[in-house]
């Protein structure tokens, strides 16, 4: 390897790009693959676990990794595209070693691993050489000691197969975006996922849940107890929690809604009693409404929040009072784009677009999606037949409802033109 670190924290590779020779990006690290011998012998590193696109994860072996530097890992380019399977022989860095707790042979003290730092040796392979750990905290100190000690020093890291703890794991879960914490909790095995899950606040669950394959959620949510299970689909987006609940047995769906708080319950009632497949089952409830005498420095204000996606944030909708859907007499929607060339003291209703045409709640996709894309739109109100706007279909709603069941888990890899496939049997 050329001009890489002569050490690197493993925990640190996670969510790097990976490049090929030409510097295009065609993938990120997810994990890292070890061969781990024995207690006392380090273990080899055999390469790292890399998500291309179409989250499909490969295993790019190290004698393929160039550099390790600056925040990027390159490749010779030469990358088998084949799916990564785990062999019973291998473990895996992230999901199985962090987190596990061991004993540190010169104290007796018992520590939890919170990162791994592996090294070349003089014969060029990677290996692991040194664990960084942190004590059980005693008495009143909540957080013991922290040390950088070699893999030989600790006992409990070979032959010990029951669960560990996922504060570290879960740290770098919530580090990442969304759709990427999805993937990577579709990978772990099913017991360190049950601790990752139990270990995550239900704002952030939600939020990964949503990104995740329908059987994937289902099998979570089922998994926890009924209490937690509703105050997850509380934080849920409530297109996205109806789309759930419908997945579950009627029974398990309605005990779930009763546990709901009542407002949050209300809309995902709504929305499944729209048929499937139309403007009303797949729209959002919650778009940026705003009263008539609302100024252009309070739209801008709404549409800054963080936790709006950029589709929902590109429209304004001007209603009369009630300003929750059902709305009172939608009035006319207002652009991002057109309220930024306003004076902020000025009214958003002198703004209005009051000329685009509304979605009926039981438009049927096709009519959906001919609707966005004749208008150049990424959002549409929906409207019913009293002109209260009842919420907003977005590109993000529309695509998930087009697209194949479990897309995100069977998403066709697009053609990489920069990574070359060989034909090999087995991995180099």
């Amino acid at each position: 390897m050329s001009t890489s670190p002569s050490r690197v924290y493993v925990a640190r590779l996670v969510g790097l790009p990976v490049y090929d020779p030409l510097g295009d990006q065609v993938g990120k690290v997810r994990d890292v693959v070890l061969a781990v011998r024995s207690a006392q012998a380090q273990p080899r590193v055999l390469g790292l676990v890399a998500e291309v696109f179409g989250r499909r994860r490969i295993f790019v072996p190290m004698t393929r990794v160039t550099n390790i530097d600056s925040g990027q890992v390159y490749t010779t380019g030469l990358l088998n595209l084949r799916r990564f399977e785990q062999r019973p022989t291998e473990t895996l860095a992230i999901a199985q070693v962090l987190d596990r707790t061991v004993t540190l042979r010169e104290s007796g003290a018992t520590a939890t691993i919170y990162d791994l730092a592996m090294e070349q040796a003089r014969n060029r392979d990677w290996v692991v050489s040194r664990l960084a750990v942190a004590e059980t905290g005693k008495g009143l100190r909540r957080r013991g000691q922290s040390h950088v000690v070699e893999w030989g020093e600790v006992d409990g890291l070979v032959g010990r197969e029951e669960a560990h703890g996922a504060t570290h794991l879960v740290a770098a879960i919530n580090e990442m975006r969304p759709a990427d914490a999805a993937s990577m909790l579709h990978e772990l095995p099913s017991d360190r996922r049950s601790a990752v899950v139990a270990a995550m606040d239900d704002e952030r669950l939600a939020d990964v849940l949503e990104e995740m394959p329908e059987e994937d959620q289902v099998e979570i949510l089922e998994a926890l107890e009924v209490e937690r299970a509703a105050d997850v689909l509380e934080e849920m987006s409530a297109d996205d929690a109806a789309d759930l609940i419908a997945e579950l047995p009627a029974d398990t769906g309605t005990l779930l809604l009763g546990l709901m708080e009542p407002e949050e319950a209300e809309d995902v009632r709504r929305l499944m009693s729209y048929e499937e497949e139309t403007a009303g089952a797949m729209m959002t409830p919650e778009p940026v409404i705003l009263g008539p005498d609302a100024t252009v420095a309070d739209a801008l204000a709404h549409v800054r929040r963080p936790e709006l996606t950029p589709s929902l944030a590109a429209l304004v909708y001007v209603c009369r009072q009630p300003l929750e859907t059902p709305t009172g007499r939608l009035l006319g929607v207002a652009h991002i784009q057109r309220l930024l060339r306003e004076p902020p003291s000025s009214l958003v209703a002198g703004a209005l677009d009051s000329s685009m045409d509304h979605l009926h709640p039981d438009a049927r996709i096709e009519e959906v999606a001919a609707h966005l894309a004749t208008y150049n739109l990424v959002a549409a109100p929906v409207v019913d037949e009293e002109g209260r706007l009842l919420g907003a279909v977005t590109v993000d709603d529309l695509l998930d409802h087009m697209l194949p069941p479990n897309w995100r888990d069977h998403a066709p890899r697009p053609d990489v033109p920069t990574m070359s496939v060989p034909p090999p049997t087995r991995r180099a």
